[in-house]
């Protein structure tokens, strides 16, 4: 095996087992859009799926099929009819929805029962359950539009759906409900899969669509995605956007993002079927690669605790190895926890520095001040540096200064002045390595 290979594997992989382990356990719905079928990508998501699963995931999986009902609809000479974003379901609209969603099933239940020869889960076998766990109400009269067969959720059977999950299968779930009396009702993908994850209080509800997620400026498709959007921030957007009519529409899978996390899902996502391992990007990475609607701030500045040791070390370490942090060895921090600061996202440390203070000669150092590589030039450090220096302020510190050998710039941009290493406290100067080097800077506190 290539060094090359080795340098890359491992840091991936230290990487992503802290999300390996946080999600064991948890339930996501996936919420798949009938064009992401249409395009031929139902083989990768059901790899993904799979791959998902045997990491310890519970599985919801909800297929949409607005393209493969509008296919028949044309092949009977028939002409779709939407009206509020929905379809207006008659006869021969709920048969051909009917076919529709017999024939995916099939299609679907065919993909998870290959063995996924040739992939990373070949050999693996994922039970699929599908059943009636949906009970439909009709949508009825709309501002005068008689909806016919298209149904809205009513009640979804918690009990059936998780006993089914904790018996090790995926389960499968069609857009369509049956009433108390047997009548079959049309629904969407996107109301089943948002009604199933608020009844589970599932942890993630994560929509696989044609868009690639909310962008930054909704009005500007240039714009970059914006990939962490509070609650708050999304009701204010949506709120600002008209009415959505269909999928592409920005509001359109963001109304049932935001009702997911008002009803008590930690986390809903929409993103884009067309790249490659969405669902595992999403899921397994920082950034991840659409937008996540969230009810607070994944990422938080916070003081240490002795929890902290272990991510601490695991974020300084290559740092240390490469000379641009001294070595600090763990039961040094042990020690120490409560001087650090760190940035905390999603329960992983991807930044953190420690303020030392010399009471008697009312200045502190601020030491060990590291931001992950998946996150720099996003603004941590300055976050960590005025985190600090509140610190300092609050203990009544005038000062605060840095010992460094490469990133003496990165301070003197931010108000730092060179001094002299005599300048230093006398307990601090006779710990002072000459050898090192290390360029001494001081930040006066207003």
């Amino acid at each position: 095996m290539s060094n090359v290979f080795n340098f890359t594997f491992v840091p991936w992989f230290r990487s992503v087992a802290p999300y390996i382990h946080k999600l064991r356990g948890s339930t996501v719905v996936v919420g798949v859009a009938g064009e992401a079928i249409a395009a031929n990508k139902l083989p990768l998501i059901a790899q993904d799926l799979a791959l998902i699963q045997s990491m310890g995931v519970q599985i919801v999986l909800v297929h949409g099929f607005r393209p493969q009902v509008n296919e028949q609809l044309l092949a009977k000479g028939h002409t779709p009819q939407y009206s509020h974003g929905m379809r207006i379901t008659d006869s021969v609209a709920l048969d051909c929805a009917q076919e529709a969603a017999g024939q995916l099933r099939y299609e679907i239940e065919a993909a998870f029962s290959q063995g996924l020869p040739n992939t990373p889960m070949a050999g693996a076998t994922v039970r699929v359950i599908s059943g009636n766990f949906v009970t439909a109400r009709p949508v009825g009269l709309m501002d005068g539009v008689d909806f016919q067969h298209s149904g809205l959720v009513r009640k979804i059977d918690t009990e059936g759906i998780q006993r089914t999950l904790d018996m090790g299968a995926l389960v499968l779930l069609s857009p369509f409900g049956f009433s108390p009396t047997g009548e079959a009702f049309n629904l969407t993908m996107e109301d089943v899969a948002t009604s199933v994850a608020v009844a589970l209080q599932a942890d993630k509800l994560m929509f696989l669509t044609e868009v690639p997620g909310i962008r930054l400026d909704a009005h500007d498709p240039s714009s970059e995605i914006d990939t962490e959007l509070p609650l708050a921030a999304a009701k204010t957007l949506m709120a600002a956007l008209p009415a959505p009519t269909q999928p592409t529409d920005t509001a359109f899978y963001l109304q049932h993002c935001i009702r997911a996390c008002e009803g008590g899902v930690d986390r809903s996502h929409i993103l884009p079927f067309s790249v490659d391992g969405a669902l595992l990007l999403e899921i397994y990475t920082h950034d991840g690669i659409g937008t996540m609607v969230v009810d607070e701030k994944l990422e938080s500045v916070r003081e240490a605790t002795m929890d902290d040791v272990s991510g601490i070390v695991a974020l300084i370490e290559p740092f240390e190895k490469d000379g641009t942090l001294v070595k600090r060895d763990r039961t040094e921090i042990e020690r120490d926890a409560g001087y650090y600061t760190i940035i905390e996202h999603d329960g992983v440390i991807f930044g953190c520095a420690a303020l030392y203070p010399y009471p008697e000669a009312r200045t502190g150092e601020m030491a060990a001040l590291t931001v992950s590589p998946d996150t720099q030039s996003q603004g941590d450090g300055e976050r960590l540096l005025k985190r600090i220096e509140t610190r300092a302020r609050a203990q009544g510190l005038q000062s605060i200064f840095v010992l460094t050998t490469r990133t003496m710039h990165w301070f003197i941009k931010r108000g730092f002045v060179q001094v002299n290493p005599d300048w230093l406290p006398e307990a601090r100067k006779r710990k002072y390595n000459w050898d090192r080097k290390s360029q001494v800077l001081v930040k006066k506190l207003p």
